[in-house]
């Protein structure tokens, strides 16, 4: 479990509440995107077997989900020890665990740098997407600045923060020099069948075709093209991923944010029991 995160009144964390990162991660539209991050990182092979290979993901899938979702949340909106702890504690974790090449035999660290920035990128690539496609506000200043504040997640994983892309120029090139890496292997397909239907309680499988696959399908839609084309399902006209996206924002949106952030962990609730009521995130914070 990550470190509890006590009140540290006036300690903004790594982010703070200033930031790009403080208003985008508050968006409730960041659960599609967390999908869309697992598509897309499937498609490495190296990576996605870093996966496959260290856990059973089909049994844990929602707990691993569940987990990130909580890392995402303490460091954008923890205190400075409760990130640093959490980073820690990811660190120590992949610099035990390696992977098999089935090709090769070759024996890998899932620590690898070329690793860690991949699952970086599908993650920070994910969220900005998301959440301009869907109608959030963010100029392309902002969408600039909150890639280049992303360079402290990198380090908080391993990574020299000077190798993670700084702003959304670089981000695109860098999927454009990593694309030829990329396939649907064995793994990825796995990924992609679990994602299309995870198991679940008898009682619980209508809410999963209810619910579950409009998410999953909605992430799935918004990959780029050569995604779908490597995992060899198309995927709707962009026209349509895109009104899709932005009617099912407004719906979320719709929601109390009171309401939505009373959902465990709490991060944001916390995070301004802590800073006072100004550190609310909101959209229209993102401009000043």
């Amino acid at each position: 479990m990550d470190a509890p995160d006590h009140p540290a009144p006036g300690d903004p964390g790594l982010f703070g509440p200033a930031s790009v990162t403080w208003q985008v991660h508050g968006d409730p539209m960041m659960w599609i995107a967390g999908v869309r991050a697992l598509y897309l990182r499937a498609l490495h092979p190296r990576a996605v077997r870093g996966v496959t290979q260290n856990s059973d993901f089909r049994k844990d899938a929602w707990g691993r989900l569940l987990r990130t979702a909580s890392f995402v949340g303490t460091t954008t909106y923890g205190t400075t020890e409760a990130a640093e702890h959490a980073g820690a504690r990811v660190r120590k974790i992949h610099s035990l665990l390696s992977a098999t090449d089935p090709d090769t035999g070759e024996r890998y660290g899932v620590d690898e740098p070329e690793l860690l920035l991949w699952v970086h990128c599908a993650e920070i690539d994910s969220y900005l997407h998301i959440a301009r496609r869907s109608g959030y506000p963010l100029t392309q200043a902002a969408a600039d600045r909150y890639v280049g504040e992303h360079r402290v997640s990198a380090r908080l994983v391993g990574l020299d923060p000077a190798e993670a892309p700084g702003d959304t120029a670089e981000l695109a090139a860098y999927f454009t020099k990593v694309r030829p890496e990329l396939a649907a292997g064995p793994e990825a397909r796995e990924v992609d069948d679990f994602l299309r239907r995870p198991p679940a309680h008898p009682l619980l499988v209508p809410a999963r075709e209810a619910l579950w696959r409009r998410v999953a399908n909605l992430a799935y839609a918004s990959l780029p093209p050569y995604a779908h084309e490597l995992y060899g399902r198309p995927g709707p006209p962009p026209d349509v991923v895109t009104r899709r996206l932005r009617l099912t924002g407004t719906f979320l949106r719709s929601v109390p944010a009171r309401l939505r952030w009373q959902l465990p962990p709490k991060h944001i609730l916390r995070a301004m029991s802590r800073l006072g009521p100004g550190s609310r995130p909101a959209p229209y914070k993102v401009g000043r």
